[in-house]
């Protein structure tokens, strides 16, 4: 991933959530070719959250995850085709599969997991060791006890590791939470970078949200077919679009981000004022290491 990914927007730098999606973001971006086999981030993504002998609807996957519903289906059924991951049909909705891992899907993480944790001193080279052993013990606090019994102990010091658990637990209640408003957390980011950037392309919003061109296309599509943003011609360049709020954006957003504060204050709460001012400078050191 090109360096000037790692940047972050000023007006963003302090929000919560966004440095969660970005630090998930670069974490993703160093391990996305150091993966088991053949199974990709989406693969990774869903097998994680099936830990712990947990089941979930194919729904409740795509909302934990964080992907959307067309590509967990996909990856669900690469998935199920390779043994990792087994679906029984739901008896009270005959076209409804609960999804749980298999002793394969558990031997594919816990590769993934070795591999994960051999990448620690990169995904923190731009803290020092006390920098780092203090955002562990901020990062446990906020996710308290949304990591399984079963969890390797030496994991817990994993600033990797707890950075996917803390955004995962905040991405299933913010998404749980902005049903109503028919966005997802990651269409909530876009609408933040345009709302202080101004119209921008696509290249420049895959550089201040951290993720891939083909992941930016479908956000933009989505809230596009929402009504809530528009790709216009450039005046200077006829052959680049710029990407243009809606009117309708404004209300979306503002409700969308006073759902966030309430997120993050149930979720941050257990924090003090400087620990979790603390919490933010350095995850922001770690997004732009």
């Amino acid at each position: 991933m090109e360096q000037e990914r790692y940047e972050l927007l000023p007006a963003l730098a302090r929000v919560p959530g966004h440095l969660l999606w970005r630090a998930r973001a670069r974490k993703h971006a160093i391990l996305r070719d150091d993966r088991p086999g053949a199974v990709d981030l989406h693969g990774i993504a869903a097998l994680t959250a099936l830990q712990g002998g947990r089941v979930l609807s194919q729904q409740d996957l795509a909302r934990t995850t964080g992907v959307s519903r067309t590509t967990i289906a996909a990856t669900v059924r690469v998935l199920a085709a390779a043994g990792l991951v087994e679906r029984v049909r739901n008896p009270e909705d005959r076209r409804a599969f609960s999804l749980s891992r298999t002793p394969a899907g558990d031997e594919v993480v816990a590769a993934w997991v070795s591999r994960a944790w051999a990448h620690e001193p990169e995904l923190t080279a731009g803290l020092s060791a006390a920098e780092r052993d203090e955002l562990a013990r901020l990062l446990r606090t906020v996710v308290g006890d949304e990591v399984d019994e079963d969890v390797l102990p030496e994991l817990l010091d994993s600033v990797g590791f707890l950075v996917g658990r803390a955004h995962t637990a905040l991405h299933r209640d913010f998404g749980a939470a902005l049903e109503p408003l028919a966005i997802e957390p990651r269409h909530v980011g876009v609408l933040n970078v345009l709302a202080a950037t101004g119209p921008i392309t696509q290249s420049e919003l895959s550089r201040w949200t951290g993720v891939s061109g083909p992941t930016v296309v479908q956000m933009v599509d989505d809230l596009e077919a929402r009504g809530l943003l528009e790709r216009r011609r450039s005046p200077q360049d006829r052959r680049a679009h710029l990407l243009h709020l809606l009117p309708g954006a404004t209300a979306v957003l503002s409700a969308a981000r006073q759902l966030a504060a309430e997120q993050d204050s149930r979720r941050f709460g257990t924090l003090s004022p400087p620990e979790h001012e603390r919490l933010l400078t350095l995850l922001a050191a770690y997004v732009t290491a």
